[in-house]
């Protein structure tokens, strides 16, 4: 089996698990793994599937930029639109692995934290890679838009290594971490927090308190 086999493989196992989850609808959302770093090269999800029906055939192999890489074994494929934001995520941060999708409470707490979303004092945050108390975490939360190079410079501006997920308002979430297992794990502890974070600040006419 070739390496872009085997994450193929990978890709549609993780993207099985997160439609069953309810966090990629219809055909939305996308994975990525790291094959290469010089080159820069990722296997993506193809664009336009149903994320819980993926084959190990269903991926792209991509460049620094997102775009398909010629010599592959299915160059027809289209990789997913936002194949360029995980590559700029991939090699700014240096993670193996990029999970982007649509859970509604990143979303949700993005709408209420424009600019950045708290957490602080949570257990939970030792499984997003941070301390359970006394350590401010800011999700930072970027405008949503279709030019990846503009979410890709707005990403990076903010960037902090110790912080690996990025909120695209009323649009998703990004996260990463050394491997498709790492960014699973730290993306269900940050679903959780931002989960808890959103239902426990509301006052009594159910509006958000910042």
């Amino acid at each position: 089996m070739t390496a872009l086999e085997a994450a193929g493989r990978a890709l549609a196992a993780e993207s099985a698990r997160y439609a069953a989850m309810g966090w990629m609808r219809g055909t939305s959302g996308n994975l990525s793994v790291v094959l290469g770093r010089d080159p820069l090269r990722l296997a993506v999800t193809v664009s336009g599937r149903d994320k819980g029906e993926l084959s190990m055939d269903d991926v792209v192999l991509v460049d620094e930029r997102g775009e398909a890489v010629a010599d592959q074994p299915f160059p027809e494929k289209t990789p997913s639109a936002e194949a360029g934001l995980h590559a700029r995520i991939a090699a700014v941060s240096g993670a193996g692995a990029v999970v982007h999708v649509h859970a509604l409470a990143p979303v949700v707490a993005a709408e209420r934290w424009p600019d950045g979303v708290p957490l602080r004092d949570l257990e939970m945050l030792k499984g997003f890679g941070r301390s359970a108390h006394d350590d401010l975490v800011t999700v930072p939360v970027i405008a949503n838009g279709q030019n990846m190079c503009a979410l890709g410079d707005a990403f990076e501006a903010g960037f902090a290594a110790d912080t690996p997920a990025l909120i695209v308002a009323r649009h998703g979430v990004y996260v990463w971490g050394a491997d498709l297992t790492q960014a699973r794990h730290r993306l269900e502890c940050l679903e959780w927090l931002l989960r808890f974070t959103v239902e426990t600040t509301l006052d009594a006419g159910g509006r958000g308190v910042r």
